[in-house]
């Protein structure tokens, strides 16, 4: 144990940079970090626990309604919050239009890890990005141990149309995706910081949008893309996934955007102000989400967030396994990141206003609770609705039973709203069984809630490359075209994203190398600290 402490001090004191991307924000402003113990304030949770503790001594049948009451709040509120992201269609932020020649320098920044198989389609699908090659710079951040996605990297860059370099992070700290981007960030000489996953196709005009975005607001600090997925018509767990996204990405953030919250970044395809994203102590190395920690400690220091309407596209899970792994961390990050923004809940309120507290609570603790308590929830609303037709239900049951079905029909038309948005139309029989789809969530919330007690910082990595569907480039389609540069304006061609059904390849893509030989080869997992491993989504 002392020998391994020795040569982590010793690696760390070798690599300051790499020791500064692992440990800054964590020494820096240790509240605002995951690395330090993750329980809530004592006096958060002491009186109610102790007021509730007395009420079910003394009064069961009282404390039991109470609770119904409170949770049928609550469930109320978060209704209420989908049918306005129902009814209210997306805000896009601002844009003015900026010469090619006056667009500020961008760096684009891709976390990797195990992904040689798809370094050739991602340093293709960067090099369409609409953007000036003079200010735009490529930064591959990879893993010491990760030879065979080194070796691919190194390979892929060569001959790339951009200027791209491959960053190796030393063996320091948890082996993150946010490390990583820390120890880009470090040699980042970009005025806005982007950040992509490996298997990421985005919509060529989106670096350009954002950069607008940017120039028609100095108070913007991050500005999300909305997501989806190029293989959504794979099988049944993808199409509900699209409808996921499309919800998440068309409905839910534009209704954060509208109503002035943070938002619960989507952990690629955003892109940062540079100072804003310093200011802040950049990624927590600590925190499996640090997309949607980053969303609200940016709301913390007086930046808000915007969206752009070019969008990405990924690839989506395509068995239970993988999907529920991925799932799992996305819960167990949510639960985190509301563990460390409640150590202070009056500095939040005070920071980012009450609405951003409430924020808080409507989708991070929101996300984690629900997927815990939605499959006994069900089985109560069942014994509920049965007690109610023989006459045996209490007026509290009977108002939980009726929130409950108020949830589900706000989520419903909440999902075909996004689906209208996003351009996608939803089969009958997908949006009949969004109740099992959304049951996934329970071993995926149990699995969430162990590894909290005993692994926090675990990460499951998600394999990219696997899918039998590939990328079919959406067609060109004419659009006017908003910017001016000097008094010339003409029209731009333009690629929709994640709006065409994906084919099946006939024939494997052509790829500027063989990677057969290296993707033999796994990387060795280092004993020292979490195995924390980057992921796309």
């Amino acid at each position: 144990m002392v020998v391994a402490r020795l040569k982590r001090m010793t690696r760390a004191a070798a690599s300051p940079c790499a020791d500064r991307a692992a440990h800054h924000l964590w020494r820096t402003a240790p509240g605002a970090s995951a690395g330090r113990r993750l329980w809530p304030p004592a006096r958060l949770v002491a009186g109610p626990a102790v007021f509730s503790a007395g009420l079910c001594l003394y009064a069961p049948v009282a404390a039991l309604n109470v609770l119904v009451i409170v949770a049928a709040g609550f469930i109320a509120m978060l209704s209420a919050l989908r049918l306005f992201a129902t009814w209210r269609e997306p805000v896009w932020s601002k844009r003015t239009n900026v010469a090619a020649s006056r667009l500020p320098p961008m760096s684009v920044i891709v976390a990797l890890y195990d992904e040689a198989q798809v370094v050739p389609d991602l340093i293709s699908h960067l090099s369409r990005l609409d953007y000036p090659r003079d200010r735009l710079e490529v930064l591959l951040a990879l893993e010491a141990c990760d030879v065979a996605t080194i070796a691919a990297a190194r390979a892929a860059t060569r001959c790339a149309p951009l200027d791209a370099r491959v960053l190796v992070a030393p063996e320091v700290g948890p082996r993150t995706k946010p490390r990583a981007l820390n120890y880009a960030l470090q040699t980042a000489r970009g005025g806005l910081i982007a950040v992509y996953d490996a298997e990421d196709d985005p919509n060529p005009d989106q670096l350009r949008a954002a950069a607008e975005a940017f120039a028609a607001d100095p108070g913007l600090g991050v500005v999300q893309a909305p997501l989806g997925w190029y293989n959504q018509k794979a099988c049944w767990l993808t199409r509900q996934f699209a409808l996921e996204y499309a919800a998440q990405f068309h409905a839910l953030l534009p209704a954060y955007h509208g109503l002035g919250l943070p938002l619960p970044l989507g952990g690629t395809s955003n892109v940062f102000r540079a100072d804003a994203l310093r200011t802040c102590g950049g990624w927590d190395p600590f925190n499996v989400t640090e997309d949607a920690d980053l969303g609200f400690r940016l709301a913390r220091h007086g930046w808000r967030a915007g969206l752009i309407q070019p969008g990405t596209r990924e690839e989506a899970p395509e068995t239970a396994p993988a999907w529920i792994g991925q799932r799992s961390r996305w819960l167990k990050g949510h639960a985190v990141t509301w563990l460390v923004q409640m150590r202070d809940p009056r500095g939040l309120a005070a920071a980012a206003g009450k609405r951003a507290l409430a924020g808080l609570q409507l989708s991070l603790f929101a996300n984690a609770a629900c997927a815990l308590v939605y499959p006994p929830g069900l089985v109560l609303r069942l014994t509920a609705a049965t007690a109610w037709v023989f006459g045996a239900t209490s007026p509290a049951a009977q108002g939980a039973l009726l929130a409950g079905l108020a949830a589900h029909g706000a989520a419903f038309v909440m999902i075909l709203a996004g689906a209208r948005r996003a351009a996608l139309r939803p089969r009958p029989f997908d949006l009949a069984t969004l109740p099992a789809y959304w049951m996934l969530q329970w071993p995926a919330a149990l699995r969430a809630l162990y590894e909290l007690a005993v692994r926090p910082y675990m990460w499951v990595k998600t394999r990219h490359g696997v899918s039998t569907l590939r990328r079919e480039p959406p067609p060109d389609v004419p659009v006017p075209n908003p910017r001016s540069d000097g008094d010339l304006r003409r029209r731009l061609r333009v690629r929709r994203v994640a709006w065409r059904a994906p084919v099946k390849s006939v024939a494997a893509a052509a790829r500027p190398m063989d990677l057969r030989r290296h993707s033999r080869r796994r990387p060795v997992h280092s004993s020292a600290g979490p195995h924390l491993l980057p992921d796309g989504a």
